[in-house]
């Protein structure tokens, strides 16, 4: 379970997070979306424990280890190949490294190519895979399919539905509704530091989510 209470966090005289909580229980996606600016870097940030928040608390069940993380930086190193940057990926976490992982997102044929040799699309894959090496009970996805073509956001959008079946929570911050609404449970609007509505997405689909959105933030 992840939860969040009363987080709130400034920079200088911006307010990133004001007030903002919510739980997201396992199996359950959490999407959230909102305007540049609008603190959902930084609450992904302070959910991972890369920021500390100012006021309130966050915590996941099983702490830091339980968390996947895929943010702005792919946190890989471009002079290894795919294969070695997973390899040591799952060594940090004392795992094998799962044997469908390369293939599951079309990563294969490049197992043995060095990072910097990759396209924007493909190190994108890498840095899924980087997150999902040890099955984490948590995923934290900040612009989780940039970069990524038709195929592979597919194949991504499979993984992440298959997370979810696990008993897996998610947090997606994303700027394509009709992707996030598909995959989430729950659906936030954020604005100013706040999230100005909160509830499940229930029968609503991309266009009435979109519907939602610009009358939330209007």
């Amino acid at each position: 379970m992840l939860l969040a209470e009363r987080l709130r966090h400034r920079f200088g005289a911006v307010t990133a997070l004001d007030d903002v909580s919510f739980t997201v229980q396992p199996g359950q996606t959490l999407a959230v979306f909102g305007p540049n600016g609008a603190g959902k870097t930084t609450l992904l940030k302070v959910l991972a424990g890369l920021i500390q928040p100012q006021g309130g608390r966050a915590h996941i069940d099983g702490g830091r280890r339980a968390i996947g993380w895929i943010g702005h930086q792919p946190q890989l190193y471009a002079q290894l190949t795919v294969l070695e940057n997973l390899r040591f990926w799952a060594s940090l976490y004392d795992v094998p490294l799962p044997p469908d992982l390369l293939s599951r997102l079309g990563l294969a044929e490049h197992a043995g190519r060095s990072v910097r040799s990759l396209s924007r699309g493909l190190v994108q894959r890498v840095a899924i895979a980087r997150a999902l090496v040890h099955d984490p009970a948590v995923l934290l996805l900040d612009e989780p399919f940039t970069g990524l073509d038709r195929t592979a956001a597919e194949a991504f959008s499979r993984l992440l539905a298959q997370h979810a079946a696990a008993g897996r929570a998610s947090v997606l911050v994303t700027h394509n509704v009709e992707e996030g609404t598909g995959l989430a449970t729950e659906v936030a609007f954020m604005r100013a530091g706040r999230f100005v509505q909160l509830a499940p997405r229930g029968a609503r689909g991309p266009a009435q989510v979109a519907e939602d959105y610009r009358n939330a933030i209007a």
